[in-house]
């Protein structure tokens, strides 16, 4: 006899019933053969109502693009950082390597990755962290802190120094041989642990590994260049060029070394995550010898303070956000009401933020630059985004975000110190709580 908990026939029979009965059903199987759910349930007037115009809109360089690859985040903070070249030198147009950064990030990781499997070798291979870092291998996204770290150690060069490759561009096919072969390696560096090897026998064997990986990210992206020549046009077109420069020197001369100078604030409003205190994510990151990955969380009204004296200062402002839900790429918009599921199904899919961040609905998918916010009565209504999709996409690649959709999926922001007060600069400080690998502040932009 068949428990209550299962599906049982009459049920079926009514389900079906209740589906035939229901005009709005027979219309939406009809019309949804053809067309998509979200197009269906696209709310026209609201889409063509949020215009790209802002009180506050900071004069930037135009959209670049990441192509076939996860790199947003470094994409993102370049776009920051090039702003200072432009202003300083009067340049109009410029971009750093985002290879030279993904290289280097990617030779970290690597590192990273093969210390927390020496590191957990006495696990056995089930257990929870294991697998998690298994699974995951490398990716090509990142955090703010670990963009930090790769810009501080290695620095930066333009791109035409270290240009964009095939492998560099389209890094799926890159990213599964990356992690089959240090899963091989894994297996390697636990067998031997296994077999009682020292730690200096384990290092040895890193290092060969580092080396192998080492040489095939060189035929993926080419060879990072050591020096280099900086050649520009100013605005007004007189050519400049200063020889020989390295990469370190090129970010301390040209750009300046004021990466510390920010801070990562969060507004996730989960019950395990109170305001006003830090958070680090174990076993998130790149360099060892950097600084970790920290967040400060704050309410929603004091984020967008931050931000917006950030941006009416003059600054933009890279962000984190979940750039899956009610966007239109056609018309450059982020809403969230620009669907209306609800009319066209006639069922509720709501959940709040806190619902969706604790219910894995939704996380930090995506970073980009603010440049801009329109200011009604002193508060934010809406947003202007400078994406890394290229020009072809929204506004000649710049996005709206409405403010109710900043609201509810904007989850991280970097801003200036100086716009913290001392309580909140001594919470940032403070030793952070460690969330699990798997918590949704761990995913990577």
């Amino acid at each position: 006899m068949k428990s209550s908990k299962d599906i049982t026939k009459s049920q079926l029979r009514q389900f079906a019933q209740e589906y035939h009965k229901n005009p709005l059903w027979r219309a939406m199987t009809n019309v949804l053969a053809k067309t998509s759910a979200a197009d269906i349930a696209y709310v026209n007037s609201r889409g063509a109502a949020i215009q790209p115009v802002f009180s506050v809109d900071i004069p930037t360089m135009k959209a670049v693009d990441q192509q076939s690859s996860g790199r947003c985040w470094i994409f993102a903070g370049l776009n920051l950082l090039r702003e200072r070249i432009g202003k300083k030198f009067h340049i109009q147009e410029f971009e750093f390597s985002q290879s030279y950064v993904a290289f280097w990030d990617r030779l970290e990781k690597i590192n990273y990755f093969l210390e927390a499997m020496m590191t957990l070798a006495d696990r056995p291979v089930d257990d929870r962290e294991v697998q998690w870092l298994l699974q995951q291998g490398i990716q090509d996204g990142g955090q703010w802190d670990m963009f930090v770290n790769i810009v501080r150690k290695y620095g930066l060069v333009p791109k035409y120094a270290m240009p964009e490759t095939w492998q560099s561009s389209n890094t799926k096919p890159m990213n599964r041989l990356t992690n089959t072969k240090l899963r091989q390696y894994a297996a390697i560096l636990r067998r031997m642990a296994a077999e009682g090897k020292d730690q200096d026998a384990l290092q040895r064997e890193k290092n060969r590994m580092l080396s192998e990986m080492y040489g095939f990210l060189c035929c993926c992206y080419g060879e990072p260049p050591e020096r280099f020549d900086f050649e520009y046009a100013d605005q007004n077109k007189e050519y400049k060029k200063k020889r020989d420069l390295s990469p370190d020197v090129f970010y301390q001369e040209y750009v300046g070394d004021i990466l510390e100078e920010y801070v990562s604030i969060i507004h996730t409003p989960t019950g395990d995550k109170p305001f006003g205190h830090s958070y680090t994510v174990s076993w998130l990151g790149n360099t060892l010898d950097g600084n970790i990955v920290r967040y400060l969380n704050v309410e929603m009204r004091r984020f967008k303070e931050m931000v917006v004296k950030q941006l009416t200062d003059g600054e933009t402002v890279w962000f984190g956000c979940d750039c899956v839900q009610d966007d239109e790429q056609a018309v450059g918009v982020w809403d969230d009401r620009l669907h209306d599921y609800k009319t066209a199904f006639g069922m509720d899919f709501s959940l709040t933020k806190e619902e969706r961040l604790d219910l894995r609905e939704s996380a930090v998918a995506h970073a980009m630059v603010l440049t801009g916010v329109n200011l009604a009565d002193g508060k934010p209504d809406k947003w202007k985004v400078e994406n890394s999709w290229g020009e072809n996409s929204g506004h000649k690649g710049y996005y709206v975000m409405t403010d109710s959709w900043f609201d509810e999926y904007v989850y991280q922001a970097v801003v200036q110190r100086e716009y913290l007060s001392a309580q909140e600069i001594a919470a940032y400080e403070e030793e952070p709580k460690i969330l699990s690998p798997w918590d949704p502040m761990g995913t990577l932009a």
